[in-house]
């Protein structure tokens, strides 16, 4: 079974970001590997090394540089990299659409995304790949046993915590408690620097929004209030995200 985690590259927690005029001043930022994600990595691995997973493959979104981010994924222990390039500022529903090409043509039976991106601070993107997929999605994952093509998740709700049991694909967000993250070592971040990484372009798509100009997004906010029952006014709330916004 040949397992892929979506990993991304933010900035570093103590990292100073600031807006200028309007948009997002990166100088001088340096970015890593999302915590998040390194949950994912780290589970991925470990069902490997049970014998569960035959690959891991690392999937990356964004820009060039990106690759640090894939790169300290393989010094972890991933098998190879796969970086889609793009914009680092592609809402979820964009890198979604673009991931899935890669996860068919891997032939993965389950994906690991990040429960929360910190850049984003959106929980969107493991919930928007699996309905590209068409597969099943399990969130907030903190325990995971994977047999004969079946899953069994422990994931926390509102009250506390569910089991959910399924067959595979499926895709899996991740979060703190699910496997704790090994740390590269010296001679794993020498032979990262050798183990495949290839990089793909997607085709042009119409962006759905776009986190660089918030004078921008201000200027468009509108304040509507949608009357009536429960059911009448989410009809009219999906009609115009669809015909107006032209979001979904």
């Amino acid at each position: 079974m040949t397992i892929v985690t979506v990993v991304k590259q933010v900035p570093e927690a103590e990292a100073r970001v600031r807006v200028v005029d309007g948009a997002l001043d990166l100088a001088g930022v340096t970015f890593v590997l999302d915590g998040m994600d390194e949950y994912g990595v780290e589970q991925a691995l470990r069902l490997r090394e049970a014998g569960t997973a035959s690959e891991v493959v690392v999937l990356g979104y964004g820009p060039r540089e990106t690759e640090r981010a894939l790169r300290t994924a393989l010094a972890m222990g991933a098998d190879r990299a796969v970086l889609v390039v793009g914009d680092a500022f592609d809402d979820p529903l964009t890198v979604a659409l673009a991931l899935v090409e890669a996860v068919r043509e891997a032939a993965a039976e389950m994906v690991f995304v990040g429960g929360k991106h910190a850049d984003w601070d959106s929980a969107a993107l493991g919930p928007a790949l699996a309905e590209a997929l068409g597969w099943p999605h399990v969130d907030w994952t903190t325990a995971l046993r994977v047999e004969d093509g079946r899953f069994e998740a422990e994931h926390e709700i509102d009250d506390g915590s569910e089991t959910l049991r399924g067959s595979l694909p499926v895709v899996i967000t991740t979060q703190q408690g699910l496997a704790e993250p090994r740390y590269p070592t010296l001679p794993n971040i020498m032979k990262a620097n050798r183990k495949p990484l290839e990089e793909r372009s997607v085709e042009p798509r119409p962006k759905r929004s776009s986190a660089r100009s918030y004078a921008a997004l201000e200027r468009q906010r509108r304040r509507v209030v949608i009357e009536g029952d429960a059911r009448s006014a989410a009809d009219e709330l999906v009609r115009r995200l669809r015909d107006e916004a032209k979001v979904l």
